[in-house]
C-alpha cells in the first residue's frame, strides 16, 4: 500500500511516499480502508522529534492521527464492527499511521462515522473532537451557566470546543483575528477578542474554565482571568507530574515534568485555581457520543481545505503556517 513516512526526525523534514506492507490484524483489530485523513500540529511536532520522550517512534514510521473509512476485515474477537461499516477514529498512541491507504486499529478506538457527514468532514473530527470532549466534559465538567474562555477559537480544537461549550450551556469567550471573527461568532462565541489589538486579560474576569493552547506568557495571563476555584486546562504544556502518573511514565520523566511545570503550578496555587495538562487519548465510545451530537446538529465540522493524497506533505506545510481555519483534510481514496 502507499503511505507517507517520516524517514528521520528532522524539523520541517519532508514526508516521503513509499510502498509499505499491508497492516497486520490482531484479534481485536479492525482493518480500515482510509477514505480521508486530517492534519494536526501534533503531526509536525512528532516529525520534528519534539515528543520523542513521550512517543519514541522508531523511524521510518507512518505519520497521521485522524481517519474516516470503511471496515475491510475484523479480528476474531471483534464484537462492535462488521465488514462494510463506515467508521472514523483516532488510533491510539504508538499505533498511529493514517497517512496511508489502510490501517489496522484496535476496535475500542473506533466509532461509526456520523451519518450526515462525508468522508472528509468526518476525518476532520477525531483528534480535535476528543481533545475538546476530554477537556470540557471529562476533565472540566462544564455546566450550564459557566463562563469558558477558549484560546485560538478559529483553529482546529477551537472551532470544535466553542460549539461543544455552547452545547453544554456555557458563555464562551475566544481570541482570534478580525478576519475570523464572523466564523467564531457563527459557531457560538459570545465574546470575540481580536488578539492583535486587544488584551484578553483586560477584558475578561471571573471565568470558570480556560482551555489553553498558546505559549507560556499567554498561560500566565489566562490564569489571571479565572475566578477562585477556576480551572485552566492546557493542551500545549507544560506537562505536570499528575499527567506523568496517569500516563504511566517513569520516575525520570515525572521528575522532568515536575520541574517544567513548577512555576505554573505555583502561580495557579497562588491564585486559588487548578491547573491540568491534557494529552488527549484515543476513545471510540467518546467518538460515538460526539457522532450523536453531530447528527443532532449541535456540532458541525469546520474544514479549511482538502488536499489530494499525493500532496499530504503540502497539507502539513500549510497547517504549519497557522493560517488554517478549522481543519485541513487529505482525501486518500
Amino acid at each position: 500500500m502507499k503511505a507517507f513516512i517520516v524517514e528521520t526526525y528532522k524539523k520541517n523534514g519532508a514526508l516521503h511516499m513509499v510502498d509499505r506492507a499491508e497492516p497486520v490484524i490482531e484479534a481485536q483489530d479492525v482493518l480500515i480502508e482510509i477514505k480521508a485523513t486530517a492534519i494536526n500540529l501534533l503531526d509536525s511536532k512528532i516529525r520534528d522529534g519534539a515528543f520523542k520522550a513521550l512517543l519514541p517512534y522508531k523511524p521510518p514510521f507512518i505519520l497521521g492521527h485522524d481517519l474516516a473509512g470503511t471496515v475491510l476485515a475484523v479480528g476474531r474477537d471483534v464484537q462492535r464492527f462488521a465488514v462494510g461499516d463506515a467508521v472514523y477514529a483516532r488510533p491510539r498512541d504508538r499505533r498511529i499511521g493514517t497517512f496511508a491507504e489502510r490501517i489496522s486499529v484496535h476496535e475500542s478506538d473506533v466509532a461509526l462515522k456520523p451519518g450526515n457527514l462525508d468522508w472528509t468532514q468526518a476525518a476532520s473530527i477525531p483528534l480535535v473532537g476528543l481533545t475538546a470532549w476530554q477537556a470540557l466534559v471529562e476533565l472540566g465538567k462544564v455546566k450550564k451557566g459557566q463562563k469558558v474562555f477558549i484560546e485560538a477559537g478559529s483553529g482546529g480544537v477551537g472551532t470544535f470546543a466553542i460549539q461543544l461549550a455552547k452545547h453544554l450551556g456555557a458563555t464562551v469567550a475566544t481570541t482570534t483575528s478580525a478576519k475570523n471573527a464572523a466564523l467564531v461568532r457563527s459557531l457560538g462565541a459570545d465574546i470575540v477578542i481580536d488578539y492583535k489589538i486587544e488584551d484578553f486579560e483586560a477584558l475578561l474576569s471571573g471565568y470558570d474554565l480556560v482551555l489553553h493552547s498558546q505559549d507560556q506568557k499567554t498561560l500566565q495571563k489566562a490564569l489571571r482571568v479565572l475566578k477562585p476555584g477556576g480551572h485552566l486546562i492546557s493542551i500545549s504544556g507544560p506537562p505536570d507530574p499528575a499527567f506523568a502518573t496517569s500516563a504511566g511514565l517513569g520516575t525520570f520523566l515525572k521528575l522532568v515534568f515536575t520541574l517544567l511545570s513548577r512555576g505554573t503550578r505555583k502561580a495557579a496555587r497562588k491564585r486559588g485555581v487548578r491547573y491540568d495538562f491534557l494529552f488527549m487519548r484515543a476513545d471510540g465510545r467518546q467518538l460515538a457520543e460526539i457522532a450523536a451530537l453531530v447528527e443532532d446538529g449541535a456540532i458541525q465540522p469546520v474544514v479549511d481545505r482538502v488536499f489530494p493524497f499525493e500532496q499530504t506533505g503540502d497539507a502539513l506545510a500549510y497547517v504549519e503556517t497557522g493560517r488554517a481555519k478549522g481543519k485541513v483534510v487529505v482525501a486518500v481514496q
